[in-house]
């Protein structure tokens, strides 16, 4: 290990390295846009060293792109110390291991195939944001009310530069990426009148993981992030629309009710809730979401009443349906 990378580690207070397995050639460079693929394990520091997570059990290494925001930066560090084929082995203290719950579950969930979208995490909100919420995994929710030290042990499996690979949308930089939302939007747009409602909903769900990586380097609630937030918003609640075409309707209450917690008055996030409300039978809450649209934008009265029409009519075929079968028992 050169010097150079050896005092890097040293510097960097509450860092601990073992090398497992000597790699090969010289210590690769790392810019920014450097595309790094490696396999990672991490283990808690119990007497049985837990294993919470491992990519080989998933089967996919993981990719960062240096400079890129990724949310655990210490991981560049760790990894610009060592070689190709090394393995080595990193302790590290609870300084560098506060946002790791984040990250395992943004992992976790890629691996299940499930929607990005919800862990584009923007570091403002995020110590109120996780006193509520639930991480949806219990092990990573016990880190995260209780940070510990953990260990990280690194496969370091291939280094690009950013001209040997192709730079896809989360590898570009804020510049490339707020030009890519708007054709992203509009590509969005045109699929979901031609009613191709998936295709359309991953075209918006890009846009909005572009933004929200500008979003990330930005003074939350100021200016510059709150023109983020509202075109995030704007291409969040269009994607609402393509799963309720798909009849998604959990994830678009879970969606637009994360717009209304944060900007309680969005008329469209409170309609679009409604709906899907009003789809799973929800009366009380669909009724309840359609009078907060009146009252932020009167202008949408006439598809409000046209809502509230269906609501009445389905309920009431629903109660002589109840009318019926309790008629049938008795």
């Amino acid at each position: 290990m050169s010097d150079l990378q050896d005092a890097l580690l040293v510097s960097t207070e509450g860092i601990k390295k073992t090398i497992l397995h000597g790699g090969t050639g010289d210590i690769p460079k790392f810019s920014t846009g450097t595309k790094v693929t490696f396999h990672f394990r991490t283990q808690l520091c119990d007497e049985e060293r837990t294993v919470i997570d491992d990519s080989k059990v998933v089967g996919t290494p993981m990719e960062i792109v240096v400079g890129n925001m990724f949310k655990m930066d210490i991981w560049e560090t760790l990894l610009a110390s060592m070689r190709l084929e090394e393995v080595a082995e990193f302790w590290c203290d609870t300084v560098h291991t506060g946002v790791y719950p984040l990250v395992a579950k943004s992992m976790r969930r890629i691996a299940e195939g499930k929607d990005p979208v919800e862990w584009q995490v923007h570091t403002c909100g995020m110590a109120n944001m996780f006193a509520y919420h639930s991480l949806g995994y219990s092990d990573l929710d016990e880190l995260m009310k209780e940070p510990k030290p953990l260990y990280f042990v690194f496969e370091l499996i291939r280094v690009q530069q950013p001209n040997e690979y192709n730079r896809e949308s989360w590898a570009l930089n804020d510049e490339e990426r707020l030009k890519m939302v708007p054709v992203l939007h509009g590509q969005g747009n045109k699929l979901y009148k031609q009613g191709h409602y998936p295709e359309a909903g991953q075209k918006y769900k890009e846009a909005i993981i572009c933004l929200k990586n500008i979003q990330t380097k930005e003074k939350a609630w100021e200016v510059p992030w709150l023109k983020l937030e509202k075109m995030s918003n704007t291409l969040t609640l269009n994607y609402c629309q393509c799963l309720l075409c798909m009849e998604e309707y959990y994830e678009v209450i879970e969606h637009t009710s994360d717009i209304i917690n944060q900007h309680p008055g969005v008329a469209k996030a409170y309609y679009l809730r409604g709906k899907a409300h009003k789809e799973v039978w929800n009366e009380a809450e669909a009724r309840q979401d359609f009078n907060r649209v009146l009252e932020f934008d009167p202008g949408m009265k006439k598809a409000v009443k046209k809502e509230l029409a269906v609501l009445n009519m389905r309920m009431e075929e629903k109660n002589q349906e109840d009318r019926q079968k309790y008629k049938g028992m008795f």
